[in-house]
Order: structure tokens, then C-alpha cells, then sequence
């Protein structure tokens, strides 16, 4: 969950894994890593990681959202 989120906020936000990286102080291969689910994130990674896409680290475990896609509406939600 944590990865699909995080690649999916970099990516919308037009940022490579390096420029990431660098904001997080940390290598790209640990950025793709975190993307791919191959790398545990501390809670203090995770805080990181959200500063740098500018979302807050509750978005990043976020299950509503579909992957590829935007938040999934609620049950019972008027459509937009």
C-alpha cells in the first residue's frame, strides 16, 4: 500500500525518484526500494517521505485510493 502511494504522489507531482531522494537525504535506489515494497519504512521514513511530496503520511497507508487512479468515492457518496 505504502509503495503504490508513494510512487503515485511522486509521480502526480512530476518528481523523479532521485529528485525524492534528495529531499528525503537518501539514496534513489532506497526510494525505488520503498516503491517497490522491497524496503521497510520507519515511522520517521514515512514522515520523511511525506514532507518531501508535500501529503501528509496518513496518504501514504491510504487503502481508498485506486491504483492508477484517484480516492475512491465513499459508499453512499452523491457522484461528483
Amino acid at each position: 500500500m505504502f509503495g503504490e502511494n508513494f510512487r503515485r504522489f511522486r509521480t502526480q507531482a512530476g518528481l523523479s525518484q532521485e529528485a525524492v531522494a534528495v529531499r528525503m537525504g537518501v539514496d534513489r535506489a532506497h526510494v525505488s526500494s520503498m516503491e517497490r515494497g522491497q524496503q521497510n519504512v520507519t515511522l520517521l521514513t514515512m514522515w520523511l517521505a511525506a514532507q518531501a511530496l508535500g501529503v501528509k503520511p496518513a496518504d501514504l497507508l491510504n487503502e481508498d485510493f485506486e491504483v492508477g487512479g484517484d480516492l475512491a468515492e465513499p459508499e453512499g457518496s452523491p457522484p461528483p
